[in-house]
């Protein structure tokens, strides 16, 4: 009976948008496939997305943490809804969340594996990182400019950098750096490097876990890797328990708005 009740006063508990509205997308009219994750403040606006690319959100982990069906990649939808502006980042994955499993009557679990990633960690003579000014143009988002050769990142957490390296690098980035704020980054990478985070971004959540080791004793680093050395920081290879979300069953048609 306990138990039930409070089960009751969590599902009333939980935080819920002031509207949200998921149907399924029409079929392109020219053929095609255009795919948005839009959105201005206190307000979610995607256009023609699977389930494979919302649910990183609504559970905060990487594409490669959420298994399911294969629907979750191949069914799209139009998701929109609104929220006050103010909402903190981690209700609104919350609130995502909910409308997901409520609509599509999502059953789901958690696992915990061990995989391969890069620890990002501080070398034996600190950080050479510059602070980012406070305030200025774009608040404190972080902004991002490529150019051949180069990528300078203004005003980056360590949360943002090790998601931005997990999309140059054959593994998830954690970090354990233990450094708190904003920088500035300048990193030198290859063109092949940025190619491949090019399209790690596109891809929305980074590369899968890799298998490969560390690269043999003497051979040339990748550029990447002496990068992050001049700024008095290192990739180290090491297993870590990630956390993964199983779907396991969930309607393909979501229910009425």
């Amino acid at each position: 009976m306990i138990t039930a009740i409070l089960m009751l006063f969590l599902a009333f508990a939980q935080p819920a948008f002031e509207v949200a509205s998921i149907k399924p997308a029409p079929p392109p009219a020219d053929g095609r496939m255009r795919m948005s994750l839009g959105g201005d403040p206190g307000r979610i606006n995607y256009t023609n997305v699977n389930l494979k690319v919302v649910l990183p959100k609504a559970f905060e982990v990487k594409s490669y943490q959420i298994s399911g069906p294969s629907w979750l990649d191949t069914e799209r939808f139009n998701i929109m809804a609104t929220f006050p502006a103010n909402t903190p980042k981690d209700q609104v994955a919350l609130m995502l969340q909910s409308l997901l499993v409520e609509r599509f009557k999502l059953k789901f679990h958690r696992e915990k594996k061990d995989l391969p990633v890069y620890a990002l960690v501080v070398g034996k003579n600190g950080p050479k990182l510059p602070k980012a000014e406070e305030g200025g143009p774009g608040g404190d988002k972080p902004m991002m400019l490529m150019r051949p050769g180069r990528m300078e990142a203004k005003k980056m957490s360590m949360s943002n950098f090790v998601d931005m390296l997990s999309n140059l690098v054959d593994r998830p980035v954690v970090d354990v750096t233990g450094l708190q704020g904003f920088y500035d980054v300048t990193l030198d990478i290859s063109m092949e490097e940025m190619a491949g985070m090019r399209g790690g971004m596109m891809r929305g959540m980074g590369p899968p876990p890799g298998e490969a080791g560390p690269a043999p004793e003497g051979a040339p680093a990748p550029s990447i890797f002496s990068s992050i050395q001049q700024l008095g920081l290192k990739l180290e290879p090491r297993k870590a328990p990630l956390d993964f979300i199983v779907i396991d069953s969930g309607d393909k048609i979501p229910t009425e708005n």
